[in-house]
């Protein structure tokens, strides 16, 4: 049918990101606390209840990204770490019966990387992987033009890797401005801004550690491009060249001078990722 739309939702460890689409194009949104320190019930009330607000008879399918590990065929989450009451939460479930459409769900990672192969700078490669560089360090990986999930949806999970005393997570998210400086990225960036010098030392050792980052990528998977996002992209100018240079001493040469590295340039992109999860059904 003409008027046929789904809903795509971002949920977050802060923010619920949730939009109504039609065609690959955001007809409108909205943005909610997670609050994550909440019960379970009461940040699927909330969630329910800003659905429940785009809800018509044209909303065929309902796409969710979410953190944790996901059984994306039953729709189960599991031990999100920014939401701790969600050890086990069968949202699928819980959607479906409220609402009496289909719900697909996957990792929030992977609808990012989904919406930038269908709608963004994903486009043109057969090959990438979308890195989301937040409070965490998530990955989803398009191989053959398609989106691979992995078990229990956790394909991309190259934060966890450890990496020198710690893991590359502890180093290449926003985390790292607060672990090793005692500042956030944010306070960071504005202080790169006005062209503070430590600022700027700050953000050149974050660079290296994100090129190091890359580095493994490439080893495991050797894609044709890096599409970056989330929060920390933000800053972009400041880290690039430390993350530049140290991907270029990749010892693979012609792997390296392929790789095309990317910022997203649609800060929606997972809802529309999330939403393109119900054409899969």
């Amino acid at each position: 049918m003409e008027n046929r739309t789904t809903i795509g939702i971002d949920i977050g460890g802060t923010k619920i990101r949730i939009g109504k689409v039609s065609n690959g194009i955001l007809l409108h949104d909205d943005l909610l606390a997670t609050n994550a320190h909440r019960t379970r019930n009461e940040i699927i009330s909330d969630l329910i209840r800003s659905i429940h607000g785009m809800m018509d008879d044209s909303v065929c399918g309902i796409g969710i990204g979410a953190p944790g590990l996901i059984d994306e065929e039953n729709g189960i989450i599991y031990n999100p770490h920014n939401i701790p009451s969600w050890k086990e939460t069968h949202l699928k479930m819980e959607i479906e019966s409220f609402f009496h459409v289909p719900v697909k769900i996957s990792n929030d990672a992977n609808c990012f990387a989904l919406g930038e192969k269908l709608y963004g700078k994903g486009k043109k490669h057969k090959n990438f992987v979308g890195l989301c560089l937040g409070t965490g360090v998530g990955a989803g990986i398009i191989i053959n033009n398609e989106l691979y999930s992995g078990t229990l949806s956790m394909s991309g999970e190259f934060g966890g890797i450890p990496y020198l005393h710690h893991d590359y997570e502890y180093f290449c998210s926003g985390q790292f401005f607060i672990n090793c400086y005692g500042i956030s990225g944010q306070e960071a960036f504005e202080k790169a801004m006005v062209s503070d010098a430590k600022a700027i030392k700050i953000f050149d050792e974050y660079g290296t550690h994100l090129g190091k980052l890359i580095q493994t990528i490439l080893l495991a998977l050797g894609p044709q491009a890096i599409i970056l996002g989330g929060t920390v992209t933000q800053s972009y100018r400041f880290f690039q060249k430390a993350m530049l240079e140290t991907v270029n001493n990749f010892p693979h040469k012609k792997v390296s001078e392929q790789l095309d590295i990317a910022v997203s340039e649609m800060p929606k992109i997972a809802i529309l990722g999330a939403a393109s999860l119900v054409n899969k059904l």
